[in-house]
Protein backbone atom coordinates (compact mmCIF):
# COMPACT_ATOMS: atom_id res chain seq x y z
CA UNK A 1 0.00 0.00 0.00
CA UNK A 2 2.80 2.40 0.91
CA UNK A 3 4.26 1.78 -2.58
CA UNK A 4 1.07 3.10 -4.05
CA UNK A 5 0.89 6.68 -2.20
CA UNK A 6 2.60 8.81 -5.06
CA UNK A 7 -0.14 7.11 -7.41
CA UNK A 8 -2.67 7.81 -5.13
CA UNK A 9 -2.26 11.26 -4.25
CA UNK A 10 -2.28 12.23 -7.99
CA UNK A 11 -5.51 10.15 -8.57
CA UNK A 12 -6.95 11.99 -5.47
CA UNK A 13 -5.98 15.25 -7.58
CA UNK A 14 -7.41 14.18 -10.76
CA UNK A 15 -10.51 13.34 -8.87
CA UNK A 16 -10.13 16.68 -7.21
CA UNK A 17 -10.51 18.76 -10.89
CA UNK A 18 -14.37 17.43 -12.06
CA UNK A 19 -15.48 18.12 -8.08
CA UNK A 20 -14.28 21.68 -8.36
CA UNK A 21 -15.89 22.52 -11.56
CA UNK A 22 -19.32 20.49 -11.28
CA UNK A 23 -19.94 22.00 -7.75
CA UNK A 24 -18.39 25.97 -9.08
CA UNK A 25 -20.82 25.17 -11.98
CA UNK A 26 -23.65 24.08 -10.14
CA UNK A 27 -23.76 26.00 -6.79
CA UNK A 28 -22.23 28.96 -7.82
CA UNK A 29 -20.94 31.60 -5.32
CA UNK A 30 -21.99 29.00 -3.01
CA UNK A 31 -19.56 26.25 -3.90
CA UNK A 32 -16.40 29.23 -3.02
CA UNK A 33 -14.63 27.76 0.61
CA UNK A 34 -15.11 24.10 -1.09
CA UNK A 35 -13.28 24.88 -4.19
CA UNK A 36 -10.92 26.72 -2.32
CA UNK A 37 -10.32 24.00 0.19
CA UNK A 38 -10.06 21.77 -3.03
CA UNK A 39 -7.28 23.65 -4.42
CA UNK A 40 -5.06 23.65 -1.21
CA UNK A 41 -5.61 19.82 -0.77
CA UNK A 42 -4.74 19.22 -4.73
CA UNK A 43 -1.67 21.83 -4.26
CA UNK A 44 -0.79 19.89 -1.03
CA UNK A 45 -1.18 16.11 -2.70
CA UNK A 46 1.41 17.56 -5.54
CA UNK A 47 3.84 18.51 -3.15
CA UNK A 48 3.46 15.34 -1.14
CA UNK A 49 3.36 12.78 -4.51
CA UNK A 50 6.93 13.61 -5.89
CA UNK A 51 8.34 13.96 -2.37
CA UNK A 52 6.75 10.27 -1.65
CA UNK A 53 7.60 9.25 -4.96
CA UNK A 54 11.64 10.22 -4.82
CA UNK A 55 11.82 8.90 -1.21
CA UNK A 56 10.55 5.53 -2.14
CA UNK A 57 12.67 5.46 -5.26
CA UNK A 58 9.58 5.72 -7.67
CA UNK A 59 10.00 9.38 -9.59
CA UNK A 60 9.95 6.91 -12.96
CA UNK A 61 9.24 8.86 -16.26
CA UNK A 62 6.07 7.52 -16.35
CA UNK A 63 4.93 8.75 -13.03
CA UNK A 64 6.34 12.61 -13.75
CA UNK A 65 4.62 12.35 -17.14
CA UNK A 66 1.11 11.44 -14.95
CA UNK A 67 1.56 13.71 -12.73
CA UNK A 68 2.55 16.49 -15.13
CA UNK A 69 -1.35 15.64 -16.97
CA UNK A 70 -3.39 15.64 -13.52
CA UNK A 71 -1.96 19.17 -12.46
CA UNK A 72 -2.56 20.70 -16.20
CA UNK A 73 -6.45 18.86 -16.33
CA UNK A 74 -6.64 20.35 -12.30
CA UNK A 75 -5.69 24.14 -12.39
CA UNK A 76 -7.70 24.31 -15.70
CA UNK A 77 -10.38 22.85 -13.65
CA UNK A 78 -9.96 25.44 -10.55
CA UNK A 79 -10.30 28.37 -13.76
CA UNK A 80 -12.94 26.87 -14.50
CA UNK A 81 -14.57 27.01 -11.30
CA UNK A 82 -13.32 30.37 -10.78
CA UNK A 83 -15.24 31.51 -14.12
CA UNK A 84 -18.20 29.77 -12.83
CA UNK A 85 -18.12 31.90 -9.07
CA UNK A 86 -16.58 35.34 -10.38
CA UNK A 87 -17.07 35.27 -14.20
CA UNK A 88 -16.44 39.52 -14.10
CA UNK A 89 -12.64 38.43 -13.19
CA UNK A 90 -12.01 35.94 -16.53
CA UNK A 91 -13.49 38.73 -18.39
CA UNK A 92 -11.28 41.48 -16.89
CA UNK A 93 -7.84 39.43 -17.18
CA UNK A 94 -8.90 37.56 -20.14
CA UNK A 95 -5.52 38.92 -22.39
CA UNK A 96 -3.55 37.42 -19.70
CA UNK A 97 -5.46 34.41 -18.95
CA UNK A 98 -5.03 33.70 -22.94
CA UNK A 99 -1.49 34.81 -22.58
CA UNK A 100 -0.49 32.13 -20.14
CA UNK A 101 -2.63 29.14 -22.26
CA UNK A 102 -0.32 30.48 -25.18
CA UNK A 103 2.68 30.01 -23.05
CA UNK A 104 1.63 26.88 -22.09
CA UNK A 105 1.33 25.47 -25.68
CA UNK A 106 4.64 26.82 -26.60
CA UNK A 107 6.16 24.43 -24.07
CA UNK A 108 4.39 21.70 -25.05
CA UNK A 109 4.83 22.30 -29.00
CA UNK A 110 8.30 22.83 -28.52
CA UNK A 111 8.58 19.50 -26.59
CA UNK A 112 6.70 17.66 -28.92
CA UNK A 113 7.96 19.15 -31.89
CA UNK A 114 11.87 17.95 -30.83
CA UNK A 115 11.39 14.96 -28.70
CA UNK A 116 7.82 13.93 -29.66
CA UNK A 117 6.29 13.55 -26.50
CA UNK A 118 5.29 16.56 -23.98
CA UNK A 119 7.34 18.66 -21.38
CA UNK A 120 7.52 17.06 -17.86
CA UNK A 121 10.25 19.14 -16.49
CA UNK A 122 8.96 19.97 -13.26
CA UNK A 123 11.26 22.48 -13.04
CA UNK A 124 12.46 25.63 -10.06
CA UNK A 125 10.85 27.96 -11.80
CA UNK A 126 7.77 25.68 -12.29
CA UNK A 127 7.13 24.95 -8.69
CA UNK A 128 7.15 28.70 -7.97
CA UNK A 129 4.58 29.52 -10.30
CA UNK A 130 2.37 27.05 -9.10
CA UNK A 131 2.56 28.69 -5.39
CA UNK A 132 1.52 31.85 -7.37
CA UNK A 133 -1.35 30.25 -9.00
CA UNK A 134 -2.38 28.65 -5.16
CA UNK A 135 -2.31 32.35 -3.74
CA UNK A 136 -4.24 33.97 -6.82
CA UNK A 137 -6.90 31.49 -7.05
CA UNK A 138 -7.39 31.86 -3.41
CA UNK A 139 -7.46 35.56 -3.27
CA UNK A 140 -9.66 35.72 -6.38
CA UNK A 141 -11.91 33.56 -5.56
CA UNK A 142 -12.47 34.38 -1.86
CA UNK A 143 -12.22 38.85 -2.36
CA UNK A 144 -13.73 38.21 -5.84
CA UNK A 145 -11.17 40.62 -7.12
CA UNK A 146 -7.80 40.10 -8.85
CA UNK A 147 -5.46 42.76 -6.87
CA UNK A 148 -1.38 41.78 -6.80
CA UNK A 149 -1.38 38.04 -6.85
CA UNK A 150 -2.98 37.75 -10.46
CA UNK A 151 -0.06 39.87 -11.84
CA UNK A 152 2.03 38.29 -9.51
CA UNK A 153 1.23 34.59 -11.40
CA UNK A 154 1.53 36.15 -14.60
CA UNK A 155 4.69 37.10 -14.26
CA UNK A 156 5.93 33.98 -12.82
CA UNK A 157 4.01 32.03 -15.40
CA UNK A 158 6.02 33.94 -18.23
CA UNK A 159 9.12 33.86 -16.48
CA UNK A 160 8.72 29.88 -16.09
CA UNK A 161 7.51 29.27 -18.87
CA UNK A 162 10.63 30.79 -20.80
CA UNK A 163 12.66 28.41 -18.38
CA UNK A 164 11.05 25.37 -19.62
CA UNK A 165 11.26 26.75 -23.29
CA UNK A 166 14.76 26.79 -22.71
CA UNK A 167 15.27 23.17 -21.25
CA UNK A 168 13.86 21.70 -23.71
CA UNK A 169 15.60 23.48 -26.36
CA UNK A 170 18.92 22.43 -24.39
CA UNK A 171 18.46 19.18 -23.71
CA UNK A 172 20.12 16.44 -25.95
CA UNK A 173 17.33 14.10 -25.03
CA UNK A 174 14.21 14.15 -23.26
CA UNK A 175 14.21 14.28 -19.57
CA UNK A 176 11.61 14.79 -16.64
CA UNK A 177 12.92 16.74 -13.12
CA UNK A 178 15.34 19.12 -14.57
CA UNK A 179 16.10 21.77 -11.92
CA UNK A 180 16.80 24.73 -14.33
CA UNK A 181 17.90 25.71 -17.97
CA UNK A 182 21.23 26.17 -16.13
CA UNK A 183 21.15 22.40 -15.39
CA UNK A 184 19.78 21.54 -18.67
CA UNK A 185 23.00 23.09 -19.84
CA UNK A 186 25.04 21.02 -17.49
CA UNK A 187 23.44 18.18 -18.65
CA UNK A 188 24.13 19.03 -22.42
CA UNK A 189 28.17 19.34 -21.75
CA UNK A 190 27.98 16.23 -19.89
CA UNK A 191 28.58 17.40 -16.29
CA UNK A 192 27.27 16.49 -13.09
CA UNK A 193 25.08 18.27 -10.64
CA UNK A 194 23.54 17.20 -7.66
CA UNK A 195 19.52 17.42 -6.89
CA UNK A 196 17.60 18.29 -3.72
CA UNK A 197 15.60 15.07 -3.25
CA UNK A 198 13.01 17.69 -1.79
CA UNK A 199 12.36 19.37 -4.74
CA UNK A 200 14.15 16.94 -7.94
CA UNK A 201 14.61 13.21 -7.94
Amino acid sequence: MKRNIPQLLIFARLLMAPVMWGTAWYFGNGATWLVITLIILGFASDVLDGIVARHQGQSSARLRRMDSQVDMLFWLSAGFALWHIHPELVRQNKVGILFLFLMEASCYGVSLLKFGKETCTHAWLSKFWGITLLMAFIAMLGSGSDYFFFNLCLWAGLISHLDRIAITLLLPEWNHDIPSAYHAWLIRKGKSFKKFKLLNG
